[in-house]
């Protein structure tokens, strides 16, 4: 049987097909539409980006800020609780975000060391 591991204790990173780009206060991170070259060479209109680009709010972007393969997740919560004081079960919700961008494939775990 496979052992569980707590999220607070991994250690998440940035996937290497993600660019990320500040644009005033908040961050903009952009994936191709396609993996394949031959693809976006092929069914990607003129006019269309190759990329297709989100962007982060506030919240959002402090997260993604903190992300840099060296931090947990529960060090990483432990920062951004004192930035935003007044919300409401922010730990949480900063653990739903930080596995939404694992299984969206923005990020990546690795095991605490």
């Amino acid at each position: 049987m496979k052992a569980k591991t707590n999220l607070l204790d991994v250690i998440p990173f940035r996937s290497a097909h993600i660019t990320t780009e500040r644009k005033g206060d908040c961050i903009v991170i952009a994936f191709p539409r396609f993996k394949q070259k031959w693809m976006r060479r092929i069914l990607l209109p003129k006019e269309m980006s190759a990329d297709i680009q989100v962007k982060l709010e506030a919240h959002g972007t402090a997260v993604w800020e903190l992300i840099d393969g060296k931090r947990t997740v529960g060090e990483i919560i432990e920062k951004l609780v004192d930035c935003f004081p007044e919300e409401v079960d922010y730990e949480s919700r900063i653990v739903a975000y930080v596995y939404q961008l694992q299984k969206d494939k923005f990020i990546g775990f690795a095991a605490h060391r």
